[in-house]
């Protein structure tokens, strides 16, 4: 339910700083479990401008689990990929993006504008009463003790004081994040700090010829990206020369000399011309206590692999079941150790990679840069994506394929397996392996709650398994293995919560 005042004292299981992507989907993740939630957002509305341009097919499966990709859908395009193009036009690089559906139940890569996926999110908000949004709050001081931690904030609209008390609280606020100066975190750098001039435009007619795939500009005169974003909306991220003064060089008449060789002032409109200093940088501490971070708040990352808001929803699909398992007493607070041990290896992953390609686009295409990739017969370097691998965490059962993503088959009756389980735990498991199952060790399934899925029911599960050289996986809930079965002791194992934490499991 939204609203702009705050008329309750009962407090809230947690409180969500922020209420950009990553704040509402975990919002709409907390508000799926009935935990009550509260936002809090300085600003009225969303945002109305484009940011983020690019997801990936894990996190529209996270929208799925929300209930929101059919609304998503619409709105988006598919990316066919990203070329790396040098100064003569020749192809350094190609990072090809498959236009069947992945393994994971949608496409690989899609193009969006974010002012459209966060009033789809916003507006998801609305079905769940255990969600208050809170506008024109802005949020000001902590204050944690043993039961919970008192938030204090201003009503902007009116300049009242306020205070609620909360279970957790979570910073999606964003790379200046006040959550994070109070945890008292540090950043470690990683070496990328660039500004780049930010040009949106809305095409006035057909420009086909700038294409369908994003093109990185590696000219050593001024390097350069292309994004075709959905419908007519595309964007150019072009590199400030050190000599240049950002006031200056965001002027309309700036802005379409830089723009000359792809478009004409008549050819479109310009939406937004800004100058971003792109970062890369990961949060020492992710947590202190009651106190959590997420997304910008808790890693930055360049824009070259289109991955920082994925990111961010990847951060949130792993720590929302975490936070209702503590908050409902299933298990003791230590579980949320595991979400950095788990989220930070992956996010500094992704960052390393996007600072790589920027040092390709930045050095021009140079042997030395080319050579961190592989070429191909024809001289072309080509590059596939990462597949997300969790750090140290949980793990039960045999604990080898613990922190690995899982495919999303269709099951016999044509619903992905998602749609099957929700935002719950879930069992797959081979007929064999399940029939044979002790009666106190499906009891024990039954209990905590976990769905479980085998091939009478879902046909396309047995190869997955079978691949895997396994009678049965956990699933989680945000769709990483949770542990393996070869036999009926490794399967009474998986029935057990919690899960034995295992700092020791190395990261992939």
């Amino acid at each position: 339910m939204l609203e702009a005042t705050d008329t309750s004292e009962n407090p809230f299981d947690i409180v969500i700083i922020g209420l950009g992507p990553v704040g509402a989907t975990l919002a709409n993740l907390l508000g799926l479990k009935g935990l009550s939630t509260l936002v809090l957002e300085r600003e009225s509305e969303a945002y109305h401008l484009p940011r983020a341009v690019h997801f990936d097919d894990e996190v529209m499966r996270v929208f799925q689990t929300i209930g929101l990709a059919d609304a998503i859908l619409p709105a988006t395009r598919l990316n066919p990929g990203m070329r790396f193009i040098d100064a003569q036009g020749a192809l350094l690089m190609d990072w090809p993006r498959p236009q069947e559906v992945s393994g994971q139940g949608w496409h690989a890569s899609y193009r969006f504008h974010q002012p459209d996926l966060e009033r789809i999110l916003r507006d998801g908000l609305q079905r769940f009463a255990s969600v208050t949004v809170r506008t024109r709050c802005d949020a000001f001081a902590f204050e944690q003790d043993r039961e919970g931690v008192t938030v204090r904030y201003e009503e902007l609209t009116t300049g009242r004081l306020r205070q609620v008390r909360a279970r957790y609280v979570v910073g999606c606020d964003g790379a200046r994040s006040l959550v994070r100066r109070f945890i008292g975190s540090s950043m470690d750098d990683l070496g990328f700090h660039e500004r780049w001039l930010v040009v949106d435009a809305v095409l006035r007619q057909p420009k086909p010829e700038l294409g369908d795939h994003t093109i990185q500009y590696c000219n050593p005169a001024r390097p350069a990206t292309y994004v075709r974003g959905p419908g007519d909306r595309r964007r150019w991220e072009i590199t400030v020369l050190p000599h240049e003064d950002s006031r200056t060089v965001v002027q309309p008449q700036t802005v379409w000399s830089l723009l000359a060789p792809w478009l004409a002032p008549d050819e479109a409109d310009l939406e937004r011309a800004a100058v971003y200093t792109f970062h890369s940088a990961v949060a020492r501490q992710w947590r202190a206590g009651r106190l959590l971070l997420a997304g910008d708040a808790a890693h930055q990352t360049p824009p070259f692999m289109g991955q920082g808001m994925c990111s961010g929803i990847r951060d949130v699909a792993n720590l929302a079941w975490k936070l209702e398992a503590v908050v409902h007493g299933q298990v003791g607070e230590s579980l949320l150790d595991t979400y950095q041990s788990e989220r930070g290896p992956d996010a500094h992953a992704y960052i390393e990679m996007a600072v790589r390609l920027g040092g390709l686009i930045n050095t021009c295409g140079t042997e030395a840069a080319l050579n961190a990739a592989f070429r191909d017969a024809d001289g072309v370097v080509r590059i596939q994506s990462r597949v997300p691998r969790l750090g140290p965490g949980i793990a039960a059962g045999r604990s080898e394929l613990a922190g690995s993503r899982f495919a999303q088959p269709r099951l016999g009756d044509g619903r992905l397996l998602d749609d099957a389980v929700g935002f719950s735990f879930a069992l797959l498991a081979s007929e064999r392996m399940w029939s044979a199952a002790s009666e106190p060790v499906r009891r024990r399934f039954a209990a905590a709650g976990v769905t479980v899925v085998t091939e009478a029911t879902c046909p396309a599960l047995k190869p997955l398994l079978d691949a895997q050289g396994v009678g049965a996986l956990l699933l989680r809930p945000d769709r990483y293995v949770a542990g393996a079965a070869l036999d009926d002791g490794d399967l009474a194992a998986l029935a057990d919560w919690p899960m034995v934490y295992l700092p020791q499991r190395a990261a992939a």
